[in-house]
């Protein structure tokens, strides 16, 4: 099963192919293109880590297990 994530890493390259493939054909330069493109790879990049960040699926989990520490640390 596909999940966010996997779009992500999968529109990276796309994109920064995508985008430079397009630009080039519409007239700009390779040296000009490469850089426009990447700008868009790390925009999602940057949606994927600070919009829609990864969350721990369990949080209990967490919780018990520090509980469980705390019991016998004492």
């Amino acid at each position: 099963m596909t999940g966010y994530y996997d779009y992500v890493l999968g529109l990276i390259p796309l994109v920064l192919f995508g985008v430079t493939a397009i630009l080039t054909t519409a007239g700009v330069g390779l040296t000009t293109a490469v850089p426009i493109a990447a700008i868009g790879s790390v925009g999602i990049m940057g949606h994927a880590l600070f919009v829609n960040g990864p969350v721990e699926s369990q949080p209990g989990a967490v919780t018990q297990n520090t509980q469980s520490q705390q019991l016998n640390a004492d």
